[in-house]
This record gives C-alpha cells, structure tokens and sequence, in this order.
C-alpha cells in the first residue's frame, strides 16, 4: 500500500503560498492508518521512553504509537491548554508565530522521542525540541510521519544535534 497516496496537497491553505498537507484520508482509511502507526513504530530505536506528541495531529501518531509499543505520553501543547506547572515556548512559523507549552520534568528525568506529523520548514518539531530541552527532559530521538524534504535545509537537525526520521518522503 502507498500510503502517499492518502496523502492531499491543498494549495493556498491557510494561506497563500502554504501547500497544506491534509491526512484526513489516511487517518480515515483503517489499513493506510495502521500500517503507518506500525512504520511510525518501527522507527523508535529505543523502548525505555515516553512518547511527546505535538499539538494537535503529533498526538494522534504518538498515542496510538504509545499504545502499539506499551510507552507513556507526553503532551506539548498550544498556550493555555495546561494547568501550571509548566514550561512555555514561543517560536515563529512560516506563516506567523505560536507558543507550546509542557509539564515541567517530573521528579526522575524522563527520556523522550517527539512525535510530530509533518516536518516542513523544522519551526514547530524544533520548537518542541527546545521546550522540552528547557523543561529538563532528555530528547533520544523525533520522528513524524511525513519529512517535506524541498522545504527544509538537507542537513536539517535538531538544536540538540538529532535528525528528525520520517516514516514518508514528499518533494
């Protein structure tokens, strides 16, 4: 099954310019839906780690993934969505800024892997990466199930020197 092929472009959405990636029709289709939670799966390299899931369609990959592999589930979300205590950090989008906030650390340091969508221009997964950095958790690894390879620079990683794997490639 070509799982690119559950994948749509709108163009101009939400704005001009922006080739909105929608994955509503793999999300809907059970088969293209599970076996990619099983490839998301597969590129976990390790097992001793809490899944952190972006807001919002990172948390749909990152608890069904979390669910297939037995792990727990951290959420980054948008600003004021959490109770305190928490770490909050802003960074700009190609099409304008946002915040993600998430619970501080807890008592025993907790090893994570980022759960994102779609890896486009790297603002929000990297935003995620350094939120979590400051929040005192330890990044092992990021994977999203779609890495927009023309968009972001080839040698693209992490402010923590990881590289962001991907279950699906699109020019």
């Amino acid at each position: 099954m070509d799982l690119k092929t559950y994948i749509h472009s709108i163009k101009d959405w939400p704005r001009k310019g922006i080739n909105f990636k929608d994955i509503s029709p793999l999300l809907s289709n059970p088969e293209a839906f599970q076996l990619s939670i099983k490839g998301m799966s597969d590129l976990i390299k390790g097992k001793e780690v809490v899944l952190a899931g972006v807001d919002a369609r990172g948390f749909i990959f990152a608890s069904a993934i979390a669910q297939r592999l037995g792990l727990g589930i951290l959420l980054l979300r948008k600003s004021g969505k959490l109770p305190p205590p928490k770490i909050t950090f802003e960074y700009k989008l190609e099409y304008g800024s946002d915040q993600l906030e998430v619970k501080q650390v807890p008592k025993k340091s907790s090893a994570i892997v980022l759960v994102d969508d779609i890896l486009a221009t790297g603002g929000t997964i990297s935003a995620a990466c350094d939120l979590c950095l400051k929040a005192g958790y330890s990044i092992k690894q990021a994977i999203v199930l779609i890495d927009l390879i023309k968009i972001h620079s080839e040698s693209f990683t992490l402010s923590n020197g990881i590289s962001v794997d991907s279950l699906i490639k699109l020019e």
